[in-house]
């Protein structure tokens, strides 16, 4: 079959850019050719700084010819029926349609269409103006007489305005080749704006900047290479990263390896020539991940450092171009600029260290806050204090922020087994290097000089810890915090933020999320269910701490620094939770007092705070939408998440180890066959209930008939029994072991017993043991949801 090579050649695209858009651009094409009648057997997009080129394999040279029916109104049908049905058809006239005869129906319009199939070539230039046109960009731009009003003129140059193409930089040319292999491929030569597509297309802008043509991929490919250009992404990042080991080894160095780097340095450079640089040995006083920091964000380059030690005064950079002189030069500009920004970086440090200059400004913040106004981040935090620094309009400052999360995490911390003490400290330092002047220059610092500069003052190593890692997990795939310190201020902010904007009801809609509250939920559930923290969300059980609790602390914080209102409302929806038992006596009244001790109560007597019993409610269901893509991520089965999890379910740990207990269990053959002949009980009584079918209240031994019966009663009630005290214990897969025991005596059941017997007792007596089996299984999981 014919292969289709297209490549469009632009000036430098952004490197964050490239990945994506090339990728845009095989979707397009592909699912243009497919819905045009075409079919392919494989695609596969590359990408440099400078081309977009896609190379489709097997793709059918003629679209199948279509024959079909389209049935329409019958002939009696009113005029509007009529024309949606000719319009749909592509009819010009009923007349056009023909009639066909229902004996029970009666006549009825048929539309009899055929369309002959086109060419590959056909469709290609058909469909690629417009992708090309439409192609999707962050930031696109006109340039040239497409920069100008239409109508105007520059030079003789004819402006084209709003109808022009806009491109992210000025499009230089297009490949569009197609053909099978044992053939000369045809030029598809459509036009836009000018440019005419064809089979020439240029290398390296320096070393082979001269046009060439090229026939099919590999052709094209292999020209390429010669033209030093390197046309696959991944095989450019080997080349960077095996040149870049090599040539730190041979100076007794060790690569910092940095994925996120090597990928957009391959993004900037179509022929890659590793060099290596050096700055003063002076600027190593520098924290590593300053000097690192420094020399990724200005110069997109690599450091280095001495085995077992720091790092090394050298450094990687990538050149685009071989140098006649070896890329000394480069690697000395480049050594310029990395001095020159360390030598800023080293002036923040330094001034990091010093005492502030207003102190005497900062009194109040420091009393207020308890900060030792003789440690530097003690004095940053004050600083932050005292500059009254927004974290949202309705929500207060970053230090009345600071003061809920200390609070919220001395509280947690005995849950999860750090000290108080040290949690509460933690949390006070821990936004405090947002003031830092390397944190200004460098805000991907952030939390990180919070660790470091903590640790210069001596706190204690794990407070210094929990400055850094109270912001993760930052994605899927960052770590979560382990140290309990770091998970009691990491859980306090993230519960913060969420519980703060549900309260002003800036919850996230569609794909809008400004405030990454997604994440934070996210955030909740990975830090409590792989650190195995048993959390509940809304209600208590025992000994274990209810979210609510500390949802309502939080909301008296917002009152009191927010000056909102709504005393009444709060107090009567904790009187509800308290009349369902999902709060303990008197924890209402206790609420009212601790309110009116904080501010006189009539302040907040009228006005509403959102954050009711119905607000917490949804936040537990945000809860579990966050919680099912991270199970689903984990590889567990939609239809077993959905069988566990019910609106009430606010035991996030208590859930996932649910799931992974059934979905154990299903695996076997016991469970297997257990859930067939649960769901076939379950749906006889569903369709005996349906149509009010009498189901005992109590199962009668006196009316069995079949040993089945008695067997499969005995089971259920041992099984019931041996399974609840288990799940007391929260040991599910003990619990799917006493389920197990049922696979026999329900299969035996359903083979010698009709349910639906004669006697209405019998039958009633037999229902409620399917009611029964429904009972027990339920005690684990809804097995009506599992699909199988």
């Amino acid at each position: 079959m014919p292969d289709l090579l297209i490549e469009l050649r632009s000036e430098e695209i952004p490197a964050r850019m490239q990945r994506k858009a090339a990728g845009d651009l095989r979707k397009s094409v592909t699912d243009a050719l497919v819905d045009a009648g075409l079919t392919y057997e494989a695609a596969r997009e590359y990408w440099t700084p400078r081309r977009l080129t896609l190379d489709i394999r097997g793709l059918t040279a003629r679209s199948k010819d279509v024959h079909e029916e389209i049935k329409g109104p019958s002939t009696k049908a009113p005029e509007q029926a009529l024309a949606g049905f000719m319009r749909k058809a592509g009819l010009n006239d009923i007349s056009e349609a023909h009639v066909h005869t229902d004996p029970k129906k009666g006549d009825f319009y048929v539309a009899h269409i055929s369309r002959p199939g086109r060419d590959a070539e056909v469709i290609i230039a058909d469909v690629m103006p417009g992708i090309i046109r439409g192609f999707s960009w962050p930031k696109s731009m006109r340039w040239g007489a497409a920069s100008m009003p239409k109508g105007s003129s520059y030079h003789g140059i004819e402006g084209k305005g709003s109808e022009s193409l806009k491109w992210v930089r000025p499009l230089q040319s297009i490949i569009c080749t197609f053909g099978p292999e044992t053939e000369e491929p045809t030029v598809i030569a459509f036009e836009i704006d000018g440019l005419v597509a064809g089979n020439t297309t240029s290398g390296h802008r320096f070393h082979a900047p001269d046009p060439f043509t090229v026939r099919r991929f590999d052709d094209y490919a292999d020209k390429l290479e010669r033209a030093r250009v390197v046309l696959d992404a991944e095989r450019r990042k080997e080349i960077i990263l095996s040149d870049a080991r090599n040539l730190a080894f041979a100076s007794g160095l060790e690569l910092v390896e940095d994925e996120g780097l090597l990928d957009e340095v391959s993004g900037l450079v179509e022929w890659p020539v590793v060099l290596m640089g050096e700055f003063e040995e002076d600027f190593l006083a520098i924290p590593d991940d300053i000097i690192r920091l420094t020399i990724k964000t200005n110069q997109k380059c690599f450091v280095l450092r001495r085995p077992g030690r720091g790092l090394s005064n050298k450094f990687i950079l990538v050149s685009n171009i071989e140098a006649s002189d070896a890329g000394k030069e480069i690697a000395y500009g480049n050594g310029k600029v990395v001095r020159a920004r360390l030598s800023d970086a080293l002036y923040f440090w330094n001034t990091d260290q010093a005492d502030l200059p207003d102190l005497e400004k900062l009194t109040a913040s420091a009393e207020k806050l308890g900060l030792d106004m003789s440690k530097p981040l003690d004095q940053r935090m004050a600083r932050l204090d005292q500059l009254g620094v927004t974290f949202h309009a309705k929500l207060g400052t970053q230090g009345e922020r600071v003061q809920r999360i200390a609070k919220l995490a001395a509280e947690l911390a005995p849950i999860v087994g750090a000290d108080p003490e040290h949690a509460t400290r933690a949390a006070m330092l821990a936004k405090a290097d947002l003031t830092t002047e390397v944190v200004g220059e460098f805000p991907e610092l952030q939390g990180v000089m919070g660790r470091i500069y903590a640790g210069l003052q001596n706190e204690n190593a794990s407070v210094a810890l929990a400055a850094e890692e109270h912001y993760k997990p930052q994605g899927p795939s960052d770590q979560v915090p382990t140290d309990p310190v770091s998970i009691a201020v990491a859980l306090a902010d993230k519960l913060d933020t969420l519980v703060g904007f549900w309260a002003i009801d800036e919850k996230p809609t569609g794909s809008k999320d400004p405030y990454a509250l997604r994440r934070a939920a996210l955030g909740v559930i990975r830090i409590l269910v792989e650190n195995g923290v048993d959390l509940r969300v809304v209600t208590s059980s025992g000994e274990t701490a209810s979210l609510l609790r500390f949802i309502g602390t939080s909301v008296a914080d917002h009152l009191v620094g927010l000056q909102m209102r709504g005393l009444a409302k709060i107090i009567a929806d904790l009187e509800k939770l308290e009349s369902k038992g999902a709060l303990p006596s008197g924890y209402r009244d206790q609420f009212a007092k601790d309110m009116v001790s904080r501010k006189a109560a009539e302040n907040f007597i009228n006005e509403t705070a959102d954050l009711s019993w119905a607000a917490a409610s949804d936040l537990l269901s945000f809860f579990h939408d966050r919680l099912k893509v991270y199970l689903r991520d984990q590889g567990a089965r939609h239809d077993l998440i959905d069988a566990v999890i019910t609106p009430q379910s606010d035991d996030l740990l208590d859930i996932t180890r649910r799931v992974a207990a059934l979905g154990a269990f299903l695996d076997t053959d016991d469970g297997k066959n257990l859930l067939a002949g649960t769901k076939r009980g379950a749906n006889i009584l569903a369709a005996e209930e349906k149509k009010g079918t009498a189901v005992a209240e109590t199962i009668d031994p006196a009316l069995f008939e079949l040993d089945a019966e008695r067997n499969l009663f005995n089971a259920v009630t041992q099984s019931v029994s041996a399974a609840i005290q288990v799940i007391e214990n929260e040991d599910y897969a003990a619990a799917m072991s006493a389920l197990a025991t049922l696979r026999e005596p329900v299969d035996s059941f359903f083979e010698a017993v009709l349910v639906n017997a004669d006697d209405e007792a019998v039958r009633a007596n037999r229902l409620a043991l399917l009611a029964m089996i429904r009972h027990a299984t339920g005690a684990v999981a809804d097995f009506s949801r599992i699909s199988g």
